[in-house]
């Protein structure tokens, strides 16, 4: 553990503690499926810490197994991940399952046929929160999901509506995995640096309270993956975080919440 690097995050929560402000971190896991021994010591680390977790299930890959799982991992609130997860970008592009080439009238009809599956396995503990593969959908289709039923759209810190708009944006900021090392856990200081980078940038150019979500993949950690997301929530026992319910930010206990994407 680099101790320097945690010091450095304990200091940035002083700060906000001492402008009596917070930040409610919410969890968001993609990629599930199916039971399994990752998916057990996800649901452990969030009964330990109190902390519920958006999984994204891929509607059209999920073994009917799942349904009885998740009734007895109540922290683990699912909402859906694409259709296939199927990859329909031209060669040299990056990675969609529902990018621009791709016709409305299709891209409706697998949304649709996923959110059908995922209400048929899971029930009404399903949240209408959209996730696309790879954190990419075209603002043309995202502007369609609040009619498909969807009261959220997540996808990365970058993304923004188009001038159609959409439904409200959920957006992750920080992703615990390193894709390009060989899908393995990033190192603890670089995440940590990123991190209170964000919320400097956000404690001195915003107000009021702060969303802030952390991207997992279970399926995809390693120990290093693992060891660090629960070093990350006993650090988050600071008075200055609060650990949400990601159904919370689509369900206002009054007015309309606001944009949580990220950095405007």
């Amino acid at each position: 553990m680099n101790a320097t690097s945690w010091q450095a995050l304990a200091l940035e929560l002083d700060r906000w503690s001492a402008a009596g402000r917070r930040i409610d971190l919410w969890l968001r896991d993609d990629d599930a499926v199916a039971p399994s021994p990752a998916l057990d010591r996800l649901s452990d680390l969030t009964e330990r810490f109190a902390a519920p977790v958006l999984l994204a299930v891929i509607p059209l890959l999920a073994e009917p197994a799942l349904s009885a799982t998740l009734r007895s991992k109540p922290l683990l609130r699912p909402c859906q991940h694409g259709a296939t997860h199927r990859n329909h970008a031209p060669k040299g592009s990056k990675k969609s399952e529902f990018g621009a080439e791709r016709e409305a009238a299709e891209v409706d009809a697998e949304i649709a046929c996923g959110w059908q599956r995922l209400r048929d396995l899971l029930g009404d503990d399903t949240l209408p929160i959209f996730v696309p593969p790879w954190n990419r959908i075209a603002q043309d289709h995202a502007a369609r999901l609040s009619a498909l039923g969807f009261a959220g759209l997540s996808c990365f810190r970058g993304y923004r509506h188009g001038a159609a708009g959409g439904p409200l944006l959920l957006n992750t900021h920080i992703d615990i995995m390193d894709w390009h090392a060989g899908r393995i856990g990033r190192a603890a200081a670089d995440i940590l640096d990123e991190l209170v980078v964000l919320l400097a940038q956000r404690r001195q150019g915003e107000t009021g309270d702060i969303a802030l979500g952390l991207l997992l993949h279970h399926r995809d950690h390693d120990e290093a993956a693992w060891t660090f997301l629960s070093d990350l929530m006993r650090a988050a026992a600071h008075p200055a975080v609060r650990v949400i319910d990601p159904g919370t930010l689509i369900r206002p206990s009054g007015g309309c919440r606001k944009d949580v994407s990220g950095l405007r």
